[in-house]
């Protein structure tokens, strides 16, 4: 058993919990049935393909950008054929990348490096299934948030741990959202069905953060919740963002390749002092033009609140980021 001053964790405690939490899994994703999966062999939407394919004959979608090691493909051809699943795999090219990116910025209205790379494998993956003529597909968006599976949060218990939760449930948001909408296809997230979500959040952070086999694991429940359903390597696979699992993580060294350092100097210098917006490197900038040419200088919309002192947008009293410009901490 797991015991602190306050909580006491026992055997019986975790298999009623597990129980718990895959009937209300397969009650949240009967809900929200689609017709595909945006697949990437991680913990969060392989539990999701795995109780949908029971309901539903599903199509899966895993992207990558093309030449970059993508790991996501490895593990979602993993969980397809494990399920029988149609399985489409897709890798975009650097024009399709180049594309996507300026309709990732203009829909998200966000320069973030980290919030791009990450969203134009979500609106790939989006239009490989509208190629398909698939009008909805499911996503495993907010399990990170709900059950601790980000890395910064592993490293937090108690109080800390609870507190930070709290900050991401009441900022939270998801760009497959409006990027399904701009393509007109419908996004399922099983993860924040009320009943799903109400149950995530009033749990113990223990069952969140846990140590096993060796090291500290976010997503602690789910994990042992899965635990000889699904195979081990994606059971106990590590959490990786979706720019290292597609790849995209080699966009700074791509476009450091591509903007020459004195144009860099230049634009940086220029739009510092008319603009009043730090760029921060080479990939900052190519986003950056993107997002003045389709959204705008950003702008202090109104003068209540915290204003981003890289970029001078309005940022909720308690953010620790920038959703414009990615500016962190502020």
């Amino acid at each position: 058993m797991y015991h602190d001053t306050s909580v006491t964790i026992t055997a019986l405690n975790i298999v009623k919990t597990c129980f718990r939490l895959r009937s209300l899994l397969e009650s949240s994703v009967k809900r929200n049935l689609a017709e595909g999966i945006l697949l990437s062999g991680g913990l969060d939407t392989s539990i999701l393909a795995l109780i949908a394919s029971r309901f539903a004959s599903l199509k899966a979608f895993t992207v990558a950008l093309e030449g970059a090691p993508a790991p996501d493909i490895q593990y979602a051809s993993l969980m397809a054929r494990h399920l029988r699943l149609k399985h489409f795999i897709y890798y975009f090219d650097e024009r399709e990348l180049r594309d996507a990116v300026k309709a990732v910025v203009a829909t998200v209205k966000s320069f973030d490096p980290m919030e791009v790379r990450n969203s134009v494998a979500i609106y790939e993956a989006l239009k490989a299934a509208k190629r398909e003529g698939l009008g909805s597909v499911i996503s495993g968006d907010g399990c990170d948030e709900l059950f601790a599976g980000y890395d910064f949060l592993v490293k937090m218990k108690g109080e800390k741990l609870k507190l930070e939760l709290t900050k991401l449930w009441k900022a939270m948001s998801f760009s497959s959202i409006p990027l399904a909408q701009m393509l007109g296809i419908q996004v399922k997230l099983p993860y924040l069905d009320p009943e799903l979500k109400q149950f995530a959040m009033e749990i113990d952070w223990r069952y969140k953060v846990q140590s096993e086999k060796g090291r500290l694991w976010g997503k602690w429940i789910l994990r042992k919740a899965f635990e000889g359903i699904l195979p081990d390597e994606i059971v106990w696979r590590a959490k990786v963002p979706i720019e290292i699992g597609s790849g995209t993580t080699i966009l700074p060294k791509m476009f450091s390749q591509k903007i020459s350092d004195q144009e860099f100097e230049e634009k940086r210098k220029k739009y510092l002092a008319h603009d009043k917006v730090v760029i921060r490197d080479k990939e900052h900038l190519f986003y950056y033009e993107i997002y003045r040419s389709t959204v705008g200088v950003p702008y202090l919309i109104s003068s209540q609140g915290k204003k981003c002192p890289q970029c001078s947008s309005n940022v909720d009293e308690a953010a620790t980021y920038c959703r414009t410009c990615g500016a962190y901490p502020i």
